[in-house]
């Protein structure tokens, strides 16, 4: 039976808006040039100006259905670090409000005039900052890539004293620092109150309670509950700094912890159907969705994200037994198979490709063939596991292939000389790639384990550098019996970010370079992203109860 069939049904082609050429697109050669601060030429920004997007409206109408409504409270500063109480503030003064975590929300302050009677405009910044290293950063040269405008700042004036201000944007943040540019030489002012009211679609006190037998991992729990929660908002976002946005594989991690603490799966059923609403011309499910003030998808399309909808389909029916959405959804999980296949050459290898086609993770030099073929194998066997209750028929195909392609890099990308797996033209061997074809079941169990031990006592040069990738070598590890070294990851790793003073889990973490950004600037980092709150995931599943 042919891997896709189906077609997709009920669909309209959307209108010009959504269809109107973005930026001119580039071609390979071209798009390979463009190089990010540093030298980050191995990621690009993908541009596809000539796509048709084929909208499923009765898909945008089960997702708006499933909008969570918000949960808000008020939160006010700390006293202690710079403090406001009593201290006024005139030309050229500062002061850091600390508000004690990671908050998400709007930011409220009073401001009163001391002195004479104000003659002129109060002149104010406002720096947020989710690290003390943002704001003490701020004001120096920023060499980053990425547009300034993520940076979290504001400036405005204030006519009459005394005045409430109630900032409309939301922001990411634990720190703020005023800045009093000018009053006038006859007054000064002072911070009356100072008010955060914070936002998520869920309350702390609605989590699912912690284990007993988990309760030497509450350090590492209740940091991955913050930076889940202030994570999820309308749709689960990568982080609330930047880019406030729905990814794919972000979503996949996150869809995980919710099952197990949060538990509004309604949340990951919207972001499916959301994905699923938006396909281009071809079937191809998007990298990221913006979906305000409309949904739109982005004109980035990555290899291993779109077949994570694959993943996180099937994980979503495990946790919710949900069949009216399996069915639903199923013809746009079978048709990202299908797409990915086309990416096979002669040999059943995934081809090798410039340019940013395949996530995998934040490395400059890494190749990412090998990683992404294991990708597409266990993918397969995931839809497989799907095929065996929507579509029996086709459950032996899929799995049947996965045996394939399986074989093939056993054939193809193993190189017994060095005892790993190797990927690209040049043979790279690099940690991503071993951690990957051991989730894809590449081997047998036994060679597995072998592979992750020869990981850990002979490192490549190419190793991990996020959270996102550093979960799935937990994962791997514990699929593989090694509970202690999986245990080891977590506590060295996650509990390396705290020793930095962490609130929430970071977006990226190089413990040999705590201030590596693959943007050029810190201050461009996000320091609550949702691929890092895994911890919880793997501690209330029980993989380090005693005796697990």
């Amino acid at each position: 039976m042919p891997i896709f069939t189906a077609g997709l049904v009920g669909v309209d082609v959307f209108p010009h808006a959504l269809n109107a050429p973005a930026i001119k697109a580039m071609d390979r050669s071209e798009a390979n040039r463009v190089f990010m601060g540093d030298g980050y030429s191995n990621a690009m920004f993908q541009r596809h100006s000539d796509r048709v997007i084929v909208g499923n409206h009765a898909f945008l109408d089960v997702a708006r259905a499933l909008t969570p409504p918000l949960v808000r409270h008020h939160v006010r500063p700390l006293t202690g670090l710079d403090p406001i109480d009593g201290r006024t503030l005139g030309k050229g003064d500062s002061c850091v409000l600390d508000f004690g975590t990671h908050l998400v929300g709007h930011l409220s302050l009073r401001f009163a005039p001391v002195g004479s009677p104000p003659d002129a405009p109060l002149h104010v910044r406002l720096i947020f900052g989710e690290t003390r290293a943002e704001i003490d950063a701020a004001g120096t040269p920023d060499s980053g890539w990425l547009s300034s405008s993520w940076i979290q700042e504001d400036t405005f004036h204030v006519d009459v004293l005394p005045a409430d201000i109630d900032l409309p944007r939301r922001y990411a943040f634990r720190y703020v620092r005023v800045d009093v540019l000018d009053t006038s030489p006859k007054y000064r002012v002072r911070i009356e109150r100072a008010r955060a009211e914070t936002v998520s679609a869920v309350d702390a006190a609605a989590v699912a309670p912690l284990p007993k037998s988990a309760a030497p991992f509450r350090w590492l729990d209740d940091v991955s509950l913050r930076t889940l929660q202030n994570c999820m908002h309308g749709v689960f976002e990568d982080g609330p700094k930047r880019d406030r946005r729905l990814w794919l594989g972000d979503l996949r991690l996150q869809a995980l912890v919710n099952y197990e603490t949060f538990r509004l799966n309604t949340l990951v059923k919207r972001c499916l159907y959301l994905f699923a609403a938006v396909p281009d011309e071809r079937g191809r499910i998007a990298a990221s969705l913006f979906v305000e003030p409309e949904v739109v998808p982005d004109d980035t399309y990555l290899f291993d994200y779109s077949l994570a909808f694959v993943t996180v389909l099937r994980d979503y029916f495990a946790a919710t037994g949900d069949r009216a959405a399996l069915q639903a959804l199923w013809p746009s999980a079978l048709r990202q198979l299908a797409l990915a296949l086309e990416s096979l050459d002669r040999h059943a290898i995934v081809r090798d490709a410039d340019g940013w086609w395949s996530f995998v993770d934040w490395h400059v030099d890494l190749n990412k063939q090998a990683a992404s073929h294991a990708i597409l194998v266990a993918t397969l066997r995931h839809g497989a596991e799907l095929a065996a209750v929507i579509d029996p028929g086709r459950s032996a195909d899929l799995l049947a292939e996965a045996q394939r392609l399986a074989a093939a890099a056993r054939d193809r990308l193993w190189d017994p000389a060095v005892g790993f797996f190797v990927s690209g033209a040049g043979r790279q061997v690099s940690a991503a790639s071993q951690v990957w074809m051991a989730l894809a079941e590449v081997l047998e169990p036994r060679e597995n384990a072998a592979l992750l031990r020869r990981l850990r006592t002979e490192p490549p040069a190419i190793g991990l550098r996020t959270p996102y990738a550093h979960h799935f070598l937990v994962d791997a590890l514990l699929r593989t019996g090694e509970r202690e070294a999986a245990l080891a990851v977590l506590e060295s790793y996650w509990g390396g970010m705290l020793k930095h003073g962490a609130d929430t889990f970071w977006e990226v973490f190089d413990p040999s370079d705590p201030t590596f950004s693959p943007y050029g600037s810190l201050r461009l980092n996000s320091y609550c992203h949702a691929w890092s709150c895994t911890p919880a995931y793997f501690i209330r599943k029980g993989c380090f109860d005693a005796g697990a």
